[in-house]
């Protein structure tokens, strides 16, 4: 990751104190010594730090994000239908999960869950990330099935 530059400022804000807590602490600073009265002072004082990012050219603008979600949806000929899949497919994530809690109850259950895991995870690797003609051809079959899942194939 590129490393971002981070313009700090600092912004003064002061404590606030009760009125008859000023009042006592300015009362009790007659006749002390100078750099005693400075020290209580900058002590009152906060220094919060405000940290500004600058805007860069491939950040998503959240106005221009809502219009093409909203050109896309206007663009769907059968809403009912995708709300009807989108709100199933809630409930499936929800039931899944459900399912999933209850069998991590089971003992020793997770741990042949977590074996299993890492057998795909062992197997995936060599099958595709090892070589490069494997990620290359991954790589074709994850442009297909974007494109099959988009409607352009």
């Amino acid at each position: 990751m590129a490393a971002q530059v981070v313009s700090c400022r600092a912004v003064v804000a002061r404590a606030a104190l009760p009125c008859s807590a000023g009042r006592v602490a300015r009362k009790s600073f007659i006749g002390a010594p100078l750099a005693q009265q400075q020290q209580a002072v900058r002590a009152q004082r906060k220094f919060a730090v405000r940290a500004e990012v600058p805007t860069r050219e491939g950040q998503v603008d959240v106005d221009e994000l809502v219009k093409d979600l909203q050109t896309k949806w206007d663009r769907v000929e059968n809403k009912t239908s995708v709300i009807v899949y989108g709100a199933g497919g809630i409930v499936v994530l929800w039931l899944a999960g459900t399912i999933v809690g209850a069998l991590n109850g089971i003992p020793l259950l997770p741990k042949a869950f977590e074996l299993v895991g890492l057998g795909y995870t062992a197997w995936f690797t060599y099958r595709y990330l090892l070589f490069k003609s494997s990620r290359e051809e991954l790589v074709e079959d994850i442009e297909s099935l974007k494109k099959k899942i988009s409607g352009e194939q």
